[in-house]
């Protein structure tokens, strides 16, 4: 398996894992908050709002949370988050990308720094990692009865995907950053109905730990995590299947 379907099983593994803690649904109204106030409440003329509200259905969001949330979000009285990231390494040497959407900059820079110092980490400077991930579109579809999966790697790479695989009944779908408008325009085209859509910092290496030293960076990335100003966590940590039943 290549390296970013690898990482994309993972991450889709450990979000179902994530929901059952409750945080997953603050992080999604939150994405379609700044999506709203940035580019207005109607989804057809906001791609980053549609995009949002794709993947709250797919994690089974209630459409009264999803309009609640774009009607707050473009009112007078919608709440301002502020984009950041944060790099570092924990322990061991895995480089750890933090995409955080918050109204403190100042609370999270010192929660963010707090957990990495805490785990045996270093936050380090925007743009010491560039050189391990590479974005990318990826597409978490789940193959349903009558779905003729040949056919539809022909006709998604043919609408700009670069790479289509399958485990555990779901297809992941690969793309170049700048593809993935024309790859989702053709799934709308295909009337298929991504389980999650979004582009995600896919490590270029990956590096293996016994199961003492994964769960130490677990901690970290764990806690990064549960933090409400922490959007999603990244990192290049090849977990093995013995190592997703510790989480």
């Amino acid at each position: 398996m290549s390296g970013h379907s690898k990482w994309s099983t993972i991450k889709r593994k450990k979000g179902a894992i994530d929901a059952k803690r409750g945080k997953l649904f603050t992080k999604l109204i939150k994405e379609i908050s700044i999506a709203a106030r940035e580019g207005g409440g109607e989804p057809e003329a906001n791609p980053r709002l549609r995009l949002a509200i794709t993947n709250a259905k797919g994690n089974n969001m209630p459409k009264d949370n999803i309009e609640r949330a774009i009607k707050k979000a473009t009112g007078t009285d919608a709440d301002q988050y502020l984009e950041t990231t944060y790099e570092g390494y924990a322990s061991n040497g895995v480089a750890v990308f933090v995409e955080c959407l918050t109204d403190n900059t100042n609370r999270t820079v010192s929660n963010v720094r707090a957990a990495f110092s805490k785990y045996g980490g270093n936050l380090g400077t925007n743009g010491s990692l560039e050189f391990i991930f590479g974005r990318k579109g990826v597409f978490s579809i789940e193959l349903v009865d009558g779905m003729d999966e040949d056919e539809f790697t022909l006709e998604i790479i043919d609408g700009g995907a670069e790479d289509v695989t399958s485990e555990d009944g779901y297809l992941t779908v690969t793309c170049e950053m700048s593809d993935f408008g024309a790859v989702q325009k053709k799934l709308e085209e295909l009337d298929i109905e991504a389980e999650s859509a979004e582009l995600q910092r896919i490590p270029n290496t990956l590096v293996t730990l016994d199961n003492e030293a994964f769960a130490k960076v677990m901690k970290l990335i764990d806690t990064l995590e549960d933090n409400d100003d922490v959007q999603k966590v990244f990192h290049n940590l090849d977990i093995t299947e013995a190592q997703m039943e510790l989480i």
